[in-house]
């Protein structure tokens, strides 16, 4: 039974880790992304600064300053994680019409997407949180730069929820990229989709500001919204803020999110495929 289920997996397996193998090579963009990111979360922790430094802005903020100025570093950190682009393997594919290859391959479409796009993000991903990690967490302090530095976790149980939530977070910005990978097929052009989804993705995931410093009357509607398991939930839960009964509700929610969007892109997928016509010879 277990040689039956790695045999049915194996294509997918492949197609994540050629993609995974594949993105790592470009080590030039992730420094450059790197040195742009450093410089917008610096930027972003003056800014947070200068808000804290009123005596009535701090006492009344619902994070501390501290906790503010690491959510900066994760967020530059998990840039990549946000599901703002289409694959560009997959919008190529359908520029081309070689699309109609994977329309054709004895595999799911769906998953082999999926796969590759998983690869895609995490091959991007890994690199630039690790140098961010370093910078942040290490050479700030060393600089003498400790206020302004990456924290640890609140405690080993908040770490190891950060960590669980951070692979269904790569999971969840996966199954939202399929659902922009979908829409190009049936538009046939990435652009607009691109164009779209950036801002809301910025906003809604908490990358741009913690979405604990919007209004409260927002923050039920924000936190059971998908997006904010890519950012929001993962940050909380690194800063202690769910624990327990809350934890698990906040890591149920990416689950349910996740299995939600992932029939939906599925069915989507098989839906347009069915209706897809490559023309040409």
């Amino acid at each position: 039974m277990r040689d039956g289920w790695r045999e049915i997996a194996r294509p997918y397996t492949a197609a994540f880790a050629s993609r995974f193998l594949q993105m790592l090579q470009y080590r030039t963009a992730a420094l450059a992304g790197f040195g742009t990111q450093c410089w917008w979360g610096g930027i972003k922790v003056m800014v947070f600064a200068a808000f804290y430094g009123g005596a009535s802005a701090a006492a009344q903020a619902p994070m501390s300053l501290e906790h503010a100025i690491t959510y900066t570093w994760l967020a530059q950190g998990l840039l990549v994680l946000m599901p703002w682009l289409v694959d560009p393997e997959v919008a190529q594919s359908v520029r081309t019409g070689s699309v109609a290859y994977d329309r054709l391959r004895p595999v799911d479409a769906y998953a082999l997407w999926y796969a590759r796009s998983a690869g895609w993000i995490a091959a991007r991903l890994l690199p630039r949180a690790a140098l961010m990690l370093g910078f942040a967490a290490v050479a700030l302090p060393l600089l003498g730069l400790g206020a302004w530095a990456w924290q640890p976790p609140v405690g080993v149980a908040a770490a190891l929820a950060f960590a669980l939530s951070m692979g269904l977070g790569l999971a969840l910005s996966t199954a939202m990229v399929m659902l922009l990978n979908v829409a190009t097929l049936s538009a046939l052009n990435e652009r607009g989709i691109n164009a779209l989804s950036a801002p809301l993705v910025i906003v809604l995931s908490g990358n741009l500001l913690p979405l604990a410093l919007l209004p409260d009357a927002w923050q039920t509607a924000l936190l059971v919204q998908p997006l904010a398991g890519l950012m929001d939930i993962p940050a909380r839960l690194y800063f202690g803020q769910l624990r327990g009964a809350d934890a698990l509700l906040g890591l149920a929610l990416q689950c349910f999110w996740i299995a939600l969007l992932v029939a939906t892109g599925r069915w989507l997928l098989v839906r347009t495929m069915r209706r897809l016509q490559v023309q040409g010879g």
